[in-house]
């Protein structure tokens, strides 16, 4: 891992800076600050290996007819836990020291990162406590629990959930873990890019979800060690479209508690890693409004026969749009394209009520 200078956050929480009294926050290995290269995923998918699935490659003769391109789906949705969280969470907690590893962790998400750091820990013997905002996702937070984790909720409106993974960090001597900015995430996270082309051969285009931009960020790394001119294409909610404005701006921008069913891109920001990964890697980003989300989502299902969940149906859905400027000259037709399909934990009664229509 390397360590040149990047931009950092604009946000500082009074409580970073003014810590109160008592155990030493701890943030996860002594190379919190190394920006990893695609030799991190590299070792990130061997630490993995015989425990993250190895997930099927899903193409469709109708949907290749229809965009004019030939599409490659990387089914995330049928790894453990049932997103590529999983990648990330093991390569992570497996490289603790085995003090930390005694002590345990802490880690807030809105539910795959959760589930994926609980499900982890739980094979490794890991005590953790996860923070999750009171309106997850109730399929998200009962699988949490059900893989042994500590769920602590919190109402995202009047509450930072970074603020309370370091208190509790603090208190209880626990190691924090975040989400996505993180070198050994982000590494993790990149071995589903990497199996992909390893599998599939190069790529015209990669289409990736984007939330606090680490699965973007490993992907961008594997396409461009493997598939030299891929252009890798991030994808948020319209409404949470912050990592699309620090992409054009160059400078990061923020978001508040976007409104979108997407609820593993509420992301506020991109951080301090996965940010200038992002300006150096990404060739260009892209967003989908929640009905379009929903649509492509249906359509995964009925086409592929996978259940997908909203997130997981962001790359699919401007990877479809783009087909619709085939007619410019501008669009896919005729590309190798693939697709990260990153999740599948949907809220099966939720999505009956988007049958179902207002």
């Amino acid at each position: 891992m390397k360590s040149p200078g990047r931009p950092t956050n604009p946000t500082v929480n009074a409580e970073t800076r003014n810590p109160p009294a008592g155990p030493p926050l701890t943030v996860d290995h002594s190379d919190a600050q190394a920006v990893p290269t695609f030799d991190d995923i590299q070792s990130a998918a061997r630490q993995i290996a015989g425990i993250a699935h190895r997930t099927l490659v899903a193409t469709s003769r109708s949907i290749d007819s229809r965009t004019g391109a030939r599409l490659f789906f990387k089914c995330e949705n049928l790894q453990r836990a049932g997103a590529f969280k999983f990648r990330g969470a093991y390569n992570a907690l497996s490289r603790l020291s085995p003090d930390a590893k005694k002590r345990g962790v802490v880690t807030y998400s809105s539910g795959n990162h959760a589930q994926a750091i609980a499900l982890a820990g739980q094979i490794l013997g890991i005590p953790r406590v996860i923070v999750m905002p009171s309106d997850a996702p109730k399929v998200k937070r009962l699988a949490t629990e059900g893989y042994g984790g500590e769920v602590v909720t919190y109402d995202r409106e009047r509450e930072a959930r970074e603020a309370i993974g370091q208190r509790l960090a603090r208190e209880r001597g626990l190691t924090l873990v975040p989400p996505y900015d993180h070198p050994h995430i982000i590494a993790g996270q990149g071995t589903a890019a990497r199996e992909l082309i390893e599998e599939v051969g190069a790529l015209d285009f990669l289409f990736v979800p984007c939330g606090g931009g680490g699965l973007l960020s490993g992907s961008a790394l594997s396409a461009n060690a493997m598939s030299p001119g891929c252009r890798v294409i991030g994808v948020e909610p319209a409404t949470g479209d912050d990592a699309t404005r620090s992409f054009r701006t160059k400078t990061l921008q923020t978001v508040d508690n976007p409104k979108t069913i997407a609820d593993g891109a509420r992301t506020p920001s991109l951080g301090s890693l996965t940010f200038p990964l992002v300006l150096q890697h990404v060739s260009d980003m892209r967003t989908v409004d929640d009905g379009k989300l929903i649509e492509t989502m249906f359509y995964l299902w009925e086409r592929l026969k996978l259940i997908v969940e909203p997130t997981g149906a962001l790359a699919a859905a401007a990877a479809l749009d783009e087909a619709a400027k085939n007619e410019t000259g501008n669009g896919i037709r005729g590309a190798r394209v693939g697709v990260i399909i990153s999740g599948g934990n949907v809220d099966l009664a939720q999505a009956a009520r988007w049958i179902a229509g207002p």
